[in-house]
């Protein structure tokens, strides 16, 4: 038994420890403020909890902190393994506690959810926000759509947010029945809503006897185009089926869960199997929180997937024994043969790629970046003489054909790669024609301004597409109007448009310096990717905001010079000035000979 140097509330902690029952049941640890830090169920309260307080030098460190930490000890007895599996899932549930490996929350998965309403919809949702029955989480929207648009096909049911007393288009392209002007009684839309609620549980293969014998009906009567449309829906169904399956049709209602982990975190997934087929496959990162071995992590992961997902499977096929969850609850298959193997092997290898997902992901948000990227970043950080690791870099680039439709585009890296959800798109408000210095001003100063004023963190670095003019517009609106400190590099390109050299501010002089890289280096092609990425994004916002307007510039006031002509010319050749440059001859080759007369005419004020 530990004693007060490790934990000053050990006499009352041994006092009840004295009188916990030897029986099944939840204990729960609280902390000095009452907090409940951990939760744990056992089949021996008193073996199991007194395990912590003795042999406190064989234990992990992590176990170590949470024995000096419990001030207090609740427990619960329950009459069995499982309910004590089930209240420790829902106390988990409810307190959070800081020492439980919990999976994230999955509000971010997308379901399907057939509303809790006299005529039910069937509706995409993220969450538990509406009122009705759900079926999922689906591992991402695609697959979710597909089998939404695949029912959608099959049956007709009502999408409306309200129901009128007239049919409405839906009614009359063949998507619903409508029931709201009793074309349809209430029974058979809910018989309907039964089907689709079958499918969505993977039970494939009554509904498709039903669809055969209402064809075979059909036929008998010679409704034969009403049985040709039942044939087509048995045979989508089928379709999908097909592809969902991937074992013997005989394995009837299980789930599969495998698990892989390293120190700090373990990944769990499960996938649903109905008749041979896949109806949906999750998987989850867990965060260890006392060193918990795949098992114990497995007997508080199953339960809780197994509520989240509403499984009716009464089997679990997994990659190991866990002791620790009771037969009672489910029947487990720890070392599968045949098809169980099959698919075991399957879950083991969505299970490993979303584990390399999750470190890749978490290398770029928190600067666990990749040893090659990290050593890109440190040579640009050497290079600019920069304070910080440039993990988060800004680059502007502006976009106008003749002060036409003037846009700005940023894109941001992070860790050396695109953030695109950090993009951003400015339409330029104060400045008039073709002037890029103050529109990359205002966009800049419109920029940072905001994220100083809703309190977001300031990049690193700030890359502006250009040269030295753009660089000073920069360090002046920061610095004298923003009174920020962020540095600045720009990236100039050469006389054929393609990424020349990096530029660098010196801070204390003002001059602007060349960093030399070589061509075939690859920090040089990260910052190409930069500089080629925010000049595509702002081009395409130009042309997004191009379409939606009509294009007017001196070329289309040129009897015969139409919009498409004049900017092909403004891609191809600049400006109206380099245009006016030209000989007939040079026009003619790019707009052909009859409109190049017209505009060299109008140019050089002679007749065509």
């Amino acid at each position: 038994m530990i004693d007060a140097t490790i934990n000053p509330n050990i006499a009352h902690i041994a006092l009840k420890l004295k009188t916990l029952p030897e029986s099944p049941g939840v204990y729960q640890h609280l902390d000095a403020e009452g907090r409940v830090i951990y939760v744990g169920k056992a089949r021996n309260l008193q073996r199991r909890v007194s395990s912590y307080f003795s042999h406190y030098e064989e234990k992990s460190a992590k176990i170590k902190m949470l024995v000096r930490s419990v001030h207090d000890i609740r427990v619960t007895v329950v009459a069995t393994e499982v309910d004590a599996l089930l209240l420790e899932n829902s106390l988990i549930k409810r307190y959070q506690p800081r020492y439980n490996s919990m999976l994230k929350d999955d509000k971010s998965y997308p379901y399907l959810v057939l509303t809790a309403e006299t005529y039910p919809r069937l509706l995409f949702t993220r969450g538990h926000s509406l009122k009705g029955q759900y079926f999922g989480p689906y591992p991402n929207g695609r697959i979710l759509r597909e089998l939404q648009g695949i029912i959608r096909q099959l049956f007709q049911y009502r999408t409306c947010n309200t129901m009128g007393r007239r049919p409405c288009m839906k009614h009359q392209i063949g998507l619903c029945a409508a029931p709201c002007a009793g074309l349809q009684s209430h029974e058979e839309y809910l018989a309907t809503i039964e089907d689709i609620r079958r499918i969505l549980k993977g039970d494939f293969g009554d509904i498709v006897e039903g669809m055969k014998e209402r064809m075979y009906t059909l036929a008998q009567e010679l409704r034969f185009e009403e049985a040709e449309g039942v044939k087509r829906k048995i045979h989508l169904l089928e379709e999908y089926q097909s592809r969902s399956t991937v074992v013997d049709t005989n394995v009837r209602d299980i789930d599969v869960v495998s698990i892989v982990s390293d120190e700090r975190y373990a990944y769990v997934n499960m996938m649903r199997i109905k008749r041979g087929a896949i109806i949906y496959s999750i998987s989850h990162e867990i965060k260890k929180q006392l060193d918990e071995s795949d098992s114990e992590i497995l007997a508080t992961a199953i339960p809780m997937l197994h509520e989240q997902t509403e499984s009716t499977a009464t089997e679990v096929v997994v990659p190991m024994a866990v002791p620790e969850l009771p037969e009672a609850y489910l029947r487990q298959t720890a070392d599968p043969r045949g098809d169980r193997r099959k698919l075991l092997e399957l879950s083991m290898r969505n299970v490993e790629s979303y584990q390399k997902q999750c470190r890749h992901q978490r290398a770029l948000t928190q600067g666990d970046a990749a040893p090659q990227a990290v050593k890109l970043l440190e040579r640009l950080q050497k290079a600019l003489g920069l304070p910080q690791l440039p993990m988060n870099i800004e680059c502007f680039d502006n976009s106008n054909i003749q002060g036409a439709y003037p846009v700005a585009g940023m894109v941001r890296f992070t860790a050396g790669k695109p953030n695109r959800k950090e993009y951003r798109k400015f339409n330029i408000r104060t400045v008039e024609g073709p002037d890029d210095y103050a529109s990359m001003g205002e966009v800049i100063a419109r920029r940072y301004k905001r994220l100083c004023e809703e309190g977001h963190p300031l990049p690193e670095l700030l890359i502006v597409d250009g040269g030295a003019g753009q660089m000073e517009v920069a360090r002046r609106v920061l610095r004298e109007e923003l009174h920020l400190s962020i540095p600045i590099a720009g990236l100039a390109k050469d006389d054929r448009h393609r990424t020349g050299e990096l530029l660098c501010l010196d801070e204390a002089t003002g001059e602007v310096r060349v960093v030399g890289l070589k061509p075939t280096d690859p920090l040089f092609h990260l910052l190409e990717q930069i500089q080629n990425e925010v000049h595509r994004f702002a081009i395409s916002f130009h042309k997004e905001k191009r379409s939606k307007g009509t294009f007017r510039t001196t070329l289309t006031d040129v009897p015969g010079i139409g919009e498409k002509t004049a900017h092909d010319l403004l891609l191809r050749f600049g400006s109206v000035k380099q245009i006016e440059r030209l000989t007939e001859d040079d026009l003619a080759s790019a707009i052909g000979p009859a409109k190049a007369a017209l505009l060299y005419a109008h140019l050089h004020g002679t007749s065509a």
